[in-house]
């Protein structure tokens, strides 16, 4: 508890300049005496901190100081590089420069043990190029133009504001906020066919939960599986989903929307899947079958 206090007032100072010693007491719901202790042990361990008597005087860290490596413990250093390292995963140049500088200044080495790849396979520069336009964007609050492809296959043109980019079920959104529609819109990155980052700013507002990928509530859809498609159940479902049975079949129950989607999705499945509940949805399985067979039987 000590050591975590300690660090917490030497950042305290380091963040206000100085403070006396009943005002640190406060902060930190210990006495004066304790205060006084913890400054002794500050400076015992090599931090130029001291107290200056009178008006105006206070607890105070020496001019230019900065935050040494000797403050940070062995794990406290590694979690910080491994933070680093997924930001440079993530394709942030400057991630890559601090890690490098930090690495030195710990004099610990990084192990290359995460890989980010934000591109489908045979498309990795636009891609790649769009996310970091977007999270400019995201990051400046700055106005973007996109073409965009809807679920209905029309490709249109919105200017929206955006405010997150958020990574869900193996595949990258946008939450932004549509100015046609005045309303707010999630955007799949796959669909973004063209876009242009404006010299308009905009003033974000709050985001409602309701429009993040898996904000929405949806009924619970129950689902059967042959014991052969392991594979594909738990590479589609949480584990939480999905109970074994006795025979070895797979019997998941998930919150999902009851739409045209879903029913091309369990089409993918082809016979290995029985659909429990709702019946609504065996229905519109079998219609969009229907159509694929009414398309293809000559």
């Amino acid at each position: 508890m000590q050591e975590s206090r300690l660090f917490k007032i030497l950042y305290h100072l380091l963040e206000k300049g100085q403070a006396t010693a009943p005002e640190l007491a406060e902060r930190f719901e210990v006495s004066v005496r304790t205060i006084y202790r913890d400054i002794d042990a500050l400076s015992g361990a090599g931090i130029p901190v001291y107290a200056e008597a009178g008006r105006g005087g206070g607890i105070r860290l020496m001019k230019d100081f900065v935050l040494g490596r000797a403050v940070l413990s062995g794990e406290e250093k590694q979690e910080i590089l491994a933070a680093l390292q997924s930001l440079h995963a993530a394709q942030d140049v400057r991630a890559g420069q601090t890690l490098q500088k930090l690495s030195a200044l710990f004099q610990l080495g990084t192990e290359d043990w995460l890989e980010v790849d934000f591109s489908r396979w045979g498309n990795q520069g636009f891609d790649r190029e769009k996310f970091e336009l977007l999270k400019s964007a995201v990051l400046q609050s700055r106005v973007v133009r996109i073409c965009y492809a809807n679920s209905c296959g029309q490709s249109c043109e919105r200017v929206v504001q955006p405010y997150k980019l958020v990574y869900r079920s193996r595949a990258w959104y946008l939450s932004a906020f549509c100015t046609e529609r005045q309303d707010w819109r999630l955007f799949k990155l796959n669909r973004i066919l063209e876009l242009a980052v404006l010299e308009d700013s905009f003033a974000r507002r709050p985001f409602p939960a309701a429009y993040e990928p898996g904000g929405e509530e949806y009924p619970p859809v129950v689902l059967r599986f042959p014991k052969e498609m392991a594979h594909r159940v738990y590479d589609e479902f949480e584990p939480a989903q999905v109970r074994r049975q006795e025979n070895g079949d797979f019997v998941v129950s998930a919150p999902m929307p009851v739409d045209a989607w879903l029913a091309g999705f369990l089409l993918s499945f082809g016979t290995r899947v029985d659909i429990l509940f709702p019946a609504s949805l065996k229905v519109l399985v079998a219609e969009q079958a229907k159509e694929i067979y009414e398309k293809y039987k000559t």
